[in-house]
């Protein structure tokens, strides 16, 4: 096989892996419906935490983590060259599947995954950010924004440049998908996660 081919293949693996659509699947799974008709429409663990299974979104979680660092690794067995790239093209899978028409989630649960493979240091701190975020505020917008925005100063400082402008544009690409968040927030009308009078089919992101 030419490397040009296995470049091809690998990329489109990790496109294709980014694309299962983990939050849709296990919602129909657990006779919870289509976690595209509530809240927010996403597919992602914060979506389906608004169906009440909490189990259900940290499995959801859990495997949008996986997508990044799984398609990381195999691709680093294969040539450690194409692992970042193979980890972008799935945190791009994820944004934008191909399996429910390239509408997708908003990519945290993924850049995390990728970044624990690609530089743990990184991750942890990554995810520590988050997590503390999400404790102070309840607000999973701000605790992606905030930890994808501090992403690339930890790869700055823990990592080499290739991953510090590989985690920054992947935190560009976070922001953009947030749009409707910032401005929530900005207005302060974000909703918060277990705020009881907020109904989940209440259309919001």
């Amino acid at each position: 096989m030419t490397p040009d081919l296995t470049a091809i293949l690998v990329l489109l693996a990790g496109y294709l892996l980014g694309s299962i659509p983990f939050g849709v699947l296990l919602t129909r799974m657990a006779g919870l419906g289509d976690v595209r008709k509530i809240g927010s429409g996403n597919i992602g663990a914060t979506n389906v935490l608004r169906t009440g299974n909490k189990a259900l979104a940290l499995v959801t979680l859990i495997l949008d983590g996986a997508k990044g660092a799984v398609a990381y690794l195999v691709a680093y067995k294969i040539n450690p060259e194409l692992a970042p790239l193979a980890g972008a093209a799935a945190f791009l899978g994820h944004l934008y599947p191909i399996y429910l028409g390239f509408k997708g989630g908003k990519g945290v649960a993924t850049f995390g995954g990728l970044l624990l493979a690609m530089a743990w240091p990184v991750g942890l701190l990554w995810a520590a950010t988050w997590c503390l975020a999400l404790v102070l505020w309840r607000m999973s917008s701000l605790s992606g924004l905030m930890a994808a925005a501090l992403a690339p100063l930890y790869a700055w400082i823990f990592a080499d440049s290739p991953t510090v402008i590989l985690t920054g544009a992947l935190a560009i690409a976070i922001f953009i998908k947030h749009e409707a968040n910032i401005r929530r927030l900005l207005k302060g009308t974000e909703p918060r996660i277990g705020k009881r009078d907020i109904d989940k089919n209440t259309p919001h992101q």
